[in-house]
């Protein structure tokens, strides 16, 4: 074999080498290769947040809107609560008027100028203010910057003004003496006022906020009524029952219901009872 055919052939072998070599290689890169799957951005909404419920402190800065009597009860009680261990004004009346007042926390007044208590300006007063018709068209009323302001502006109003005075002398437990003072002192014109106050504080069982204060002192005002012919006019409380009345009055219970023409023994908070002696 010539010399010129050797290196041929060794050329041959050489570029078939290399060829094999190179699609080795292609294959072995086709082997670990993949081709990229086609993405897109995956977007995420977020639930439906519903307005939740702040309950405020005494010391509480926090504005809170509420729904119902339930929710305005629960939002402020504390607060209330608070007040009437500071300043002696029963927790249930400072509650029932507040409600009355504001609407349960919706009147214009009190989302306006968190006034919870109809409290005007009167002389003497010197923060922010609002106008609002009220027994007059564009009355002045105070203006708080939160709610907590408000209950306490209503405990300080009432016990640096001398015709509240009285009030003070009442038990604590005596919301419905309170009610009817806040009437007679010139709190209100309406002269359904001292009912509409008993009514929320009963239907509620506001005063259960005052024996939370009171603790082991509370004491269960029983209300009697003289009338003018000199009967005597029981006005039912919670926990009465035609026994428990009888035996307060020393008569039997056949008598009482004769007296107020009741065929059953059910009885009713408010309802008022002839008592014959």
């Amino acid at each position: 074999m010539t010399f010129k055919k050797i290196l041929f052939y060794t050329f041959l072998v050489v570029a078939l080498a290399a060829c094999g070599g190179k699609k080795k290689a292609s294959a072995k890169k086709k082997k670990y290769y993949h081709k990229p799957t086609k993405t897109t951005e995956q977007v995420v909404t977020a639930p439906e947040v519903k307005e939740q419920e702040e309950i405020l402190t005494a010391t509480s800065t926090v504005v809170v809107k509420t729904n119902t009597v339930e929710e305005y009860i629960n939002v402020y009680k504390d607060i209330a609560m608070v007040e009437m261990q500071r300043y002696k004004i029963p927790a249930s009346i400072t509650l029932a008027q507040a409600i009355l007042e504001s609407g349960s926390g919706k009147g214009e007044l009190t989302l306006k100028a968190n006034n919870h208590f109809g409290i005007k300006c009167h002389t003497g007063w010197t923060g922010p203010s609002v106008t609002h018709d009220d027994d007059e068209k564009g009355e002045c009323f105070r203006k708080y910057k939160y709610p907590s302001e408000s209950f306490e502006d209503h405990s300080k109003f009432l016990t640096s003004r001398g015709r509240y005075g009285f009030l003070f002398d009442l038990k604590p437990s005596d919301y419905k003496g309170w009610a009817r003072g806040l009437k007679k002192a010139g709190y209100a014109t309406d002269p359904k006022y001292p009912n509409k106050l008993i009514s929320i504080i009963e239907r509620y069982e506001l005063y259960e906020y005052d024996k939370l204060v009171l603790k082991d002192t509370y004491e269960l005002v029983v209300e009697t009524v003289v009338a003018d012919a000199g009967e005597t006019i029981h006005v039912v409380e919670k926990g009465d029952t035609l026994y428990s009345i009888s035996r307060k009055y020393g008569v039997s219970v056949e008598s009482i219901q004769k007296a107020n023409n009741m065929r059953g023994t059910n009885i009713n908070i408010g309802q008022k009872l002839k008592i014959d002696k």
